[in-house]
């Protein structure tokens, strides 16, 4: 064998391993699921303690409040953006709505083909944003949250554990992945206090207990 040939056969091989490795990334659960990565658990820490804690307040909530979905790249709105963002080999239509590609749940590690199987998850959700300090907000400022795609605020998840869900903080509710709940309260903490929003003792407390295991 000539060494000519020989470094062609090394580099075919190398290039095929690489294929492979890429293939394998983009298939795993990690490679889906993209929430933007959370502060860590130390700074989560540090942030839970400088929030305000206030006894929640609902009067006066309506979803209707919190204007979803906008349109946030050419002709993608925010569910969309989020379905290709979290999703692998993700093909969508001239509107931008997902055809086909593949969606790992990190709630309860569920895998799904068809974009009607899953909901677009408020981490916080837009009622417990209303009962610890949106009510005060403008319009303007609620849409701002409910479309929030910099902030580890959106998720792809199956759509019945997010109905599951619903409105509950960390308090009655977690992720029964528990592989998934450390990242969940880091990311909770985070999107509360960057909009600077209160928490009441027993939602502090789960989120403290929470923490102190990450």
């Amino acid at each position: 064998m000539s060494k000519v040939y020989a470094r062609r056969r090394l580099s075919i091989l190398a290039a095929f391993t690489g294929l492979i490795a890429s293939v394998g990334l983009f298939n795993s659960p990690t490679a889906s699921a993209a929430l933007p990565t959370p502060v860590s658990a130390a700074t989560a820490r540090s942030y839970l303690a400088s929030l305000t804690v206030a006894t929640e307040n609902r009067t006066g909530y309506s979803r209707d409040l919190f204007p979803t979905w906008i349109t946030i790249s050419g002709t993608c709105n925010t569910r969309e953006y989020i379905l290709k963002r979290d999703g692998s080999n993700v093909v969508t239509d001239s509107s931008c709505a997902a055809t086909s590609g593949s969606w790992y749940s990190p709630y309860d590690g569920a895998t799904w083909t068809a974009a009607s199987d899953l909901d677009i998850d408020h981490l916080v959700p837009l009622a417990e944003a209303w009962d610890s300090g949106a009510s005060k907000w403008t319009t303007a400022q609620r849409q701002a949250f409910a479309n929030d795609v910099t902030r580890p605020q959106l998720l792809a998840v199956t759509d019945n554990v997010n109905q599951a869900k619903g409105d509950q903080d960390p308090a009655t509710w977690m992720p029964s992945r528990t592989a998934y709940r450390c990242t969940y309260v880091r990311a909770w903490v985070q999107v509360k206090y960057y909009y600077n929003l209160s928490v009441d003792s027993a939602e502090k407390s789960a989120l403290q207990n929470y923490l102190s295991a990450c």
